[in-house]
């Protein structure tokens, strides 16, 4: 499954966590990420991931056309919710194009939290269910 991790400046710290915690899952899958958030979860967390730009240069677009060209399965951004963001609208965006695409993101811990630990356990067969219920 290809994941992209995202985080603002003030979520770092939190993503890299995140990804330490779950390193056994998250390694068995290809991991993507934006400038260094990417980084930092590759050199803090051991994890082999494949860097876009930094979020305001461009890489929350190029994420975007990922999960346009069908090619992103999970996003998971932790994002700071109290600090205005000067690339706001490429940020609405890429959440739209989550919910165009039925792309599951979490942009908290605890979905975040639950969504891994569902993929560990095989429980997230999502686009089966999207077209069982079509």
């Amino acid at each position: 499954m290809n994941i992209a991790l995202i985080a603002h400046d003030k979520k770092k710290e939190d993503i890299i966590r995140f990804a330490k915690k779950y390193h056994s899952i998250l390694s068995k899958h290809q991991l993507f990420a934006t400038g260094t958030t990417g980084m930092r979860i590759a050199d803090e967390a051991d994890l082999k991931v494949t860097r876009f730009q930094s979020g305001p240069l461009g890489g929350d677009q190029q994420i975007g056309a990922k999960i346009a060209s069908e090619e992103m399965h999970m996003v998971v951004f932790f994002r700071d919710p109290l600090t205005a963001q000067p690339h706001e609208p490429d940020i609405s965006a890429l959440l739209r194009l989550c919910d165009v695409h039925q792309i599951p993101v979490a942009t908290n811990q605890a979905m975040a939290d639950i969504m891994i630990q569902a993929l560990d356990h095989g429980d997230f067969d999502w686009k089966g269910i999207i077209e069982m219920n079509r």
